[in-house]
């Protein structure tokens, strides 16, 4: 049996703010010194990011449609975690439900074909949670099965792939909904150090969807297969990024020494995982990059002596959306597929035929995938 992806759909909140907007809000603030606000405009132009979402309207600077902070500039007293977790109770469910409604669609399947449910997050918790609220709102079947993935960070969609392989290879009924939702924008903190600032400057909210089957080869010929998946948990680096659960929101630790440390264990953890599968970087026809920052693009494009079309949709989506944690990398290989899919219309031999998917999280750890034409 081969784990089919058959398609993916995207959902983003509707507060849409351009990268300057976004620095504005941070100048207008007056919690932070003389010299870190000297650095934010440089920090945010220079992010590769022209857009991101939040599904709150403080952003946006006018301080009467203010939702979470206190309606003034030093945005005192903070909003508590229990305020943030409130907003993210209400409106994650929302998002993902926008998703997963469209996905289903795509697939082409009556919702109480869905036989497992998914669901990533890291940026809030509730219970009765997503997936309550998804078999309820979606009209799947009472007796689905459900697991939840919970603060693993932007690597989180491939323990979903994961998971949802491990489910296709072992009922060969399955039909499996994984919805990866994040709301970072709730997270905001007024912190006056340059390494929030610069979490401050790249992180946005969104979701996706992806359903996957469990096909036999003559259903499946043709369509693009999860293969495999591979994690590596590099050494002593725990210290380099941190998620941690406060008074005020959730607390991230994030140091500029991640894409370094990322693109030195990088080559080996490739190439033993495509050796597996008897192939080397050559055979590789697409690669699906999280871009959890610029920088993190920069490095690997330069390791691996990668074409810019290679990159073009990593960058694309952080361009347009901001890294968004654990959604992101669905939202990369959406627009890999989609664009694969015009370029066919054309070019029917255009192929597929094998392609990587990589992401970094917590730990450090990085994670990946192997999706091949069957």
């Amino acid at each position: 049996m081969y784990t089919v992806l058959e398609a993916i759909a995207t959902a983003n909140p509707p507060n849409r703010l351009t990268q300057t907007e976004a620095a504005d809000f941070m100048l207008k603030t007056e919690g932070l010194s003389t010299s870190i606000k000297n650095r934010i405009p440089s920090i945010y132009a220079h992010s590769g990011i022209d857009y991101r979402y939040s599904c709150i309207a403080d952003y946006g600077g006018d301080l009467e449609k203010f939702e979470l902070y206190p309606p003034n500039w030093e945005l005192l007293p903070q909003p508590t975690t229990f305020n943030r977790n409130q907003i993210y109770a209400d409106y994650a469910p929302k998002l993902a439900l926008q998703a997963s409604q469209q996905v289903i669609a795509d697939a082409k399947l009556d919702p109480q074909d869905i036989t497992h449910v998914i669901t990533v997050s890291c940026t809030g918790f509730s219970a009765p949670g997503l997936d309550i609220y998804l078999i309820k709102k979606l009209g799947l079947s009472a007796t689905v099965s459900r697991t939840m993935i919970g603060f693993m960070g932007c690597h989180a969609a491939f323990n979903g792939l994961k998971t949802a392989h491990a489910i296709c290879q072992s009922d060969r009924q399955a039909k499996v909904l994984l919805i990866c939702v994040e709301l970072c924008s709730l997270h905001f903190q007024i912190a006056n150090t340059l390494e929030n600032t610069i979490i401050n400057a790249i992180f946005s909210d969104g979701a996706a969807a992806a359903i996957l089957e469990a096909k036999s080869f003559s259903d499946a010929e043709g369509k693009l297969a999860y293969i495999d998946g591979s994690s590596l948990l590099i050494e002593d680096t725990q210290a380099l990024m941190d998620w941690r659960i406060g008074d005020t929101g959730f607390l991230m630790g994030l140091s500029p020494q991640v894409p370094e440390a990322v693109a030195a264990y990088l080559p080996d953890y490739l190439q033993n995982l495509l050796a597996s599968h008897q192939l080397t970087q050559k055979d590789l026809e697409f690669w699906a990059i999280h871009p959890g920052g610029r920088k993190i693009v920069d490095q690997l494009q330069l390791k691996f002596d990668l074409a810019d079309a290679m990159v073009a949709d990593s960058y694309e989506v952080l361009r347009q959306y901001g890294n968004m944690s654990s959604p992101t990398i669905l939202f990369v290989l959406k627009r890999i597929l989609d664009r694969h899919q015009s370029v066919q219309a054309t070019n029917p031999k255009s192929s597929l035929d094998n392609g990587i998917a990589l992401a970094f999280g917590p730990g450090l750890t990085i994670e990946g995938c192997l999706f091949q034409k069957v």
